[in-house]
């Protein structure tokens, strides 16, 4: 199953590490860092699939060759903490083959690295086993090209200097002009026992002593506008969706359903029925105005991902009361219930639609493997048939026993084959087909349904685990009806019922449309009130209220002493 990984990091001296030893790895190659001296061989590594050096159009050719390619990197790079390179991880989909591995990467690398102005050094793994967790490695560099080919800076300095009170920054190149205009750099001077930053002209004029040679700037400079656009968050956003709309593309191109996703667990809400891939089939048959079941299925997983995002926000809110009052815990449980009965309205709604897609199948695979040995039965028949016309054929005629042996077998074979091709057509008629070429698509729509039938089941178990949830957070509810007056809670309860069951009808005919049933819902709310044992605790409700009821006339009709004897 395709899976989405994308593994970002820096290749730094900072952390000890080298691009030429990075550049070694990913090509399994012995490599030789001419900044350190150190030759890094990753010679016996094993695994290596393919791998190719991409560059811009401004690079030098030479740098096709990856050791001068990452020792030029290494070379510009001073500093003892410099960022060298870019690395990205990333994972294969084991549907496609190596060849469209290859392909899938060329594209993404070219597209979404070298067209910007990055030099890529690109590798695929398939350690042992092979398909057992294929991936790539890709490494970039940091550093933008100008149109010579010649290394950018990643930061400039940048002057803060001032002008008629306002302070604004300029790198050097830009100082020039800033000059010409009136600006003036920022020195330290010594002011009393102070140091203070002034311009040259306000300093002299009173007098000042510049304590320093160093005009005021930024902290970190200003920074290359492409290097601060590659070292942004939002740019590896955008690349790992990137990687993701490309390798979905390829999957598609290659006939797979398999689909990855860029997104977080948070940002996907993973508790919710992924929809499935519908294909351009289904949707031609739901614009001829036929349900596809692709279609069908999807509907019904976003009408249930929709009321499922509502009804969890809303018990979270719920959930949330401190004090235990009446009004509050009767409404929390009232909707508690209502949400059960809306799992249990999403746990039969997917059991009929996987009782619908069996019975399909029921009646479809018997069918298909019928078919599939009729043309066995009638390939081998004809095979014999054509065996004996061939035997008879050279048998001569003078052998009349022969023949007439040859001839009745001949005869009894056509009868069969007559017979098998005549029950094919009817097999085939029955299965919507008009030819042997239509089996096809009734094998790929059998295949589409078993894999519907075991969402379905996911769903369903889904939906299981939800109604198990809400029993257990109502029963933490139910707790507190030893702190109340739970006659009470009772009635306040009875009075918010009838909006909360209007409510849940709402919902479910806005989220299924045409296929509410009411029916369900009947069932749905019968299940919770015996999931919940009401009719038991209505029943001691009643026997309370009777007694205290009794006791009530009991106590009326007692004549009060007047505290004498007679």
């Amino acid at each position: 199953m395709a899976i989405y990984h994308l593994e970002a990091k820096m290749v730094s001296r900072g952390a000890g590490r080298s691009a030429v030893a990075a550049a070694a790895y990913l090509s399994c190659s012995r490599l030789l860092n001419e900044y350190d001296g150190v030759q890094h061989d990753y010679t016996r590594k094993q695994g290596l699939v393919w791998q190719q050096v991409f560059l811009p159009v401004a690079a030098p050719t030479e740098w096709q060759n990856r050791e001068i390619l990452w020792n030029a990197v290494e070379e510009n790079e001073k500093t003892k903490d410099s960022r060298l390179a870019r690395e990205f991880v990333v994972a294969l989909p084991i549907e496609l083959s190596k060849a469209q591995w290859e392909r899938l990467l060329s594209d993404f690398v070219s597209d979404t690295f070298v067209s910007d102005g990055m030099c890529a050094d690109v590798a695929i793994h398939d350690p042992y086993p092979p398909g057992h967790n294929p991936h790539a490695h890709i490494l970039l560099t940091v550093r933008p090209l100008n149109e010579k080919g010649k290394w950018q800076y990643k930061t400039e300095k940048e002057y803060l200097c001032v002008k008629n009170g306002k302070e604004q920054g300029f790198t050097a190149a830009e100082f020039k002009q800033a000059q010409a205009d009136g600006w003036e750099k920022q020195y330290q001077y010594k002011v009393g026992k102070k140091k203070v930053y002034m311009v040259p002209s306000s300093a002299q004029a009173q007098g000042y002593e510049r304590v320093s040679k160093y005009p005021k700037s930024t902290k970190y400079g200003r920074q290359n506008p492409i290097s601060e656009r590659w070292n942004s968050e939002e740019q590896l956003v955008f690349w790992r969706k990137a990687w993701a709309d490309v390798t979905n593309l390829h999957l598609e191109r290659a006939g797979q359903e398999e689909r990855i996703d860029q997104r977080s667990h948070v940002e996907r809400g993973l508790d919710e029925q992924p929809t499935i891939h519908e294909g351009v089939t289904a949707r031609a048959l739901e614009k001829k105005g036929i349900v596809s079941d692709r279609c069908e299925l999807n509907r019904q997983i976003k009408a249930d991902n929709a009321l499922l995002r509502e009804l969890k926000a809303a018990v979270k809110k719920l959930m949330q009361v401190v004090k235990v009052a009446v009004p509050a815990l009767a409404e929390a449980m009232e909707f508690l219930r209502a949400n059960m009965i809306v799992f249990r309205y999403q746990i039969r709604y997917a059991g009929l639609g996987k009782h619908k897609l069996s019975e399909r199948l029921n009646v479809l695979k018997p069918t298909l493997e019928r078919y599939t040995l009729l043309v066995q039965q009638i390939k081998n028949k004809a095979k014999e048939r054509k065996t004996l016309l061939a035997e008879k054929k050279a048998t001569p005629f003078y052998q009349f026993v022969v023949h007439n042996d040859l001839e009745k077998k001949i005869a009894k074979l056509t009868e069969d084959l007559e017979e098998l091709k005549s029950e094919k057509v009817m097999v085939l008629s029955s299965l919507g087909c008009d030819e042997d070429t239509g089996i096809a698509e009734v094998r790929k729509s059998v295949a589409a349904m078993e894999r519907n039938l075991e969402r379905l089941t996911q769903q369903e178990e889904k939906y299981v685990a939800e109604l198990d949830t809400a029993l257990i957070q109502f029963t933490e509810l139910k707790e507190q009806e030893k702190e109340v007056d739970y006659i009470a809670l009772f009635e306040q309860r009875a009075v918010l019922r009838p909006d909360t069951i209007q409510a849940v009808t709402s919902k479910l005919k806005m989220a299924y449309g045409e296929k509410f049933a009411p029916i369900i819902l009947a069932d749905s709310k019968r299940d919770v009130a015996e999931l919940l044992g009401e009719e038991t605790e209505v029943r001691s409700i009643h026997e309370d209220l009777q007694k205290k009821h009794e006791q009530e006339v009991e106590c009326k009709n007692t004549p009060k002493k007047n505290g004498q004897e007679r």
